[in-house]
C-alpha cells in the first residue's frame, strides 16, 4: 500500500497541483466553503437573467414602434421636453407684454370607453396655463385638462409672483361660473392658441414621450446593474 500512497502524496504536494488548485479556488477558504461559491453563482445568474430581460424589453420597444425625435415647436410655442422628467414646458410671447407658460404633465388619469371599436380607456393629462405681464404684478393661472381631442378648464385663479399666501383663495370651480363667462374665458385662451388643437398636440407628444422615457428608464436600470 505504501507504494501507492507515497506517489499520491508527492502529487498532492507538487507545485503544479497547488497552482491548479489555487487557480480553481483563489481564496483558500473557498476550497473548504462551497456555500459562498454557490451563492455567488446564484447572484450572477440572477443578474445575467435581469440583463437579458432588460435588453429584450428595450429591443421589443424599438422594434414595435421606436420613439421619434421630440419636436421643439408647436404653433407659436417653443417646447422644452424636460428629458428624464414627467412633464414638459411650452412658452410663448403674446403681444408686447404677455408671457405665457404652459406646464403639462404626462398622462395622469383615464376614463373607461364604452365604444368597443376604440381603446378601453380614454387618457387625459393636466396642464397649467400661466399668463403674466412681466412687470412683477399678479399672474393669471388656469388649471386645464387635455383629452385626446379637446380641452377643459377646471380652475381659474390669480396669484402673486412671490406666492406669499400659503392657502390663497382659488375661486369657485370653473363649471360653476356663468355659462357666458365660461365661453369668454375659452375665447380668451383660443386667441392665445390654447385650444383643442393644443390638446391633440399634447396627446401625440406625450404618447411619444411616454415611450421615450420608458426606454430611457430601462437603459438606466440596465446600466446600474452592469456597473461594476
Amino acid at each position: 500500500m505504501a507504494w501507492i500512497i507515497r506517489p499520491l502524496s508527492r502529487t498532492l504536494s507538487s507545485p503544479c497541483f497547488r497552482a491548479l488548485r489555487l487557480r480553481q479556488h483563489p481564496d483558500p477558504t473557498s476550497f473548504l466553503c462551497p456555500r459562498s461559491y454557490i451563492s455567488d453563482m446564484r447572484k450572477s445568474a440572477f443578474q445575467d437573467n435581469m440583463l437579458r430581460l432588460l435588453r429584450k424589453e428595450i429591443q421589443y420597444e424599438h422594434d414595435r414602434s421606436a420613439p421619434k425625435q421630440p419636436i421643439s415647436r408647436f404653433d407659436s410655442f417653443t417646447v422644452d421636453d424636460r428629458p428624464g422628467e414627467q412633464w414638459i414646458r411650452l412658452k410663448r410671447k403674446f403681444g408686447d407684454k404677455e408671457d405665457i407658460t404652459i406646464d403639462a404633465t404626462m398622462f395622469d388619469g383615464s376614463v373607461p370607453v364604452s365604444n368597443p371599436t376604440q381603446d378601453d380607456e380614454k387618457l387625459h393629462m393636466t396642464f397649467i396655463v400661466n399668463i403674466s405681464k412681466g412687470d412683477g404684478g399678479n399672474i393669471l393661472e388656469m388649471v386645464c385638462t387635455a383629452w385626446p381631442d379637446t380641452m377643459e378648464i377646471k380652475k381659474v385663479y390669480v396669484r402673486g409672483h412671490n406666492r406669499t399666501h400659503d392657502h390663497p383663495y382659488l375661486g369657485p370651480e370653473f363649471e360653476e361660473l356663468d355659462e357666458e363667462l365660461q365661453n369668454s374665458v375659452y375665447g380668451f385662451l383660443e386667441e392665445r392658441s390654447i385650444n383643442d388643437e393644443l390638446a391633440i398636440f399634447l396627446h401625440e407628444y406625450m404618447g411619444n414621450k411616454d415611450k421615450t422615457e420608458f426606454i430611457r428608464w430601462l437603459e438606466t436600470v440596465k446600466s446600474c446593474i452592469e456597473k461594476k
